[in-house]
């Protein structure tokens, strides 16, 4: 299939790589010359705007930082709505508001391109391996026959409702893991003040109803003091500030996001915005007093 993408970052190059392993040509375009350079020389067509990309293509796939990027590149100048034609399909797989999800895509159907919404959650380890998780909204015709596209890039794709719901779905999972990691960072914290070895308390409760995917992955790094960022804090707080944003839309109260937002605007603060979200423990220790480490045995 011959598909464009704009958005070669931390993300959305290793996609891209892994499309043209899977035999598609692909037509890109992204701010980094050098990047541009390295997918040339993979065997892509580089381009120098989103108009450019969609007079070359059918279907192309978005991987921004946030709303207003996508929406620039989809409706600016220069933009996809400026290249597209009747039938051309945009795939959005930045996490963004869904509310902009939506208002994008109506606009795009104007000229009659179509757009799914398709944020993905794995990090940058699963966009290299091409084992990302996708959320997709939109059109269930046009999701099914781009379901084999996506698999390209992830090890598993899930259609979701319609547009926006897949946005819906990554912020959901976004509110989850932020409330999970402080419940983690709270109960180490009490172990620690409490005399109590941290390591042990996280063997004795990981085996049980409290055992998480989250506690697995982060209390480890919050007893190392391993910050390096799997994903930073200030990524979080975007997708915070895009979840209480959705929320306050359709009048949904999110009051564990907007305490969690508060925290992450502190650790901000404190200049933590670009370690790990694992750090989310360090609030909660300044509160304390106290450092979560192993002890000595």
């Amino acid at each position: 299939m011959k598909v464009g993408f704009i958005g070669l970052g931390i993300m959305g190059k290793p996609m891209c790589k892994n499309l043209i392993k899977a035999g598609h040509e692909l037509v890109v375009n992204t701010h980094n010359p050098n990047t541009l350079k390295e997918m040339a020389e993979l065997g892509a067509t580089t381009v120098s705007c989103g108009r450019e990309v969609a007079e070359a293509v059918d279907v192309i796939i978005t991987m921004l930082p946030n709303s207003p990027q996508v929406r620039e590149v989809a409706l600016g100048e220069g933009g996809i709505i400026e290249g597209g034609k009747e039938g051309t399909v945009l795939i959005d797989m930045s996490s963004i508001d869904p509310t902009e999800s939506k208002a994008i895509s109506a606009e795009l159907a104007k000229k009659g391109i179509d757009m799914l919404d398709a944020p993905v959650s794995g990090g940058e380890p699963k966009a290299i391996d091409g084992t990302i998780s996708v959320m997709v909204g939109g059109k269930k015709e046009t999701f099914d026959k781009y379901y084999d596209l996506l698999m390209d890039m992830a090890g598993s794709v899930v259609y979701v409702g319609p547009i926006g719901s897949g946005n819906v779905a990554k912020l959901a999972n976004q509110i989850i893991v932020a409330v999970n990691i402080a419940a983690v960072s709270e109960a180490l914290t009490l172990a620690k003040k409490a005399g109590t070895d941290p390591e042990l308390v996280y063997q004795a409760i990981r085996g049980g109803l409290a055992g998480s995917t989250v506690l697995d992955a982060k209390a480890p790094m919050m007893m190392d003091r391993n910050f390096k960022p799997g994903f930073r804090i200030e990524l979080h707080i975007k997708d915070l500030n895009n979840a209480l944003n959705a929320g306050h839309a359709v009048n949904a109260a999110l009051p564990l996001t907007a305490e969690l937002m508060e925290i992450m605007q502190s650790l901000k603060a404190d200049g933590c915005e670009k370690e790990d979200h694992s750090s989310i423990v360090k609030f909660y220790e300044k509160m304390s007093k106290v450092t979560v480490t192993r002890d000595e045995h």
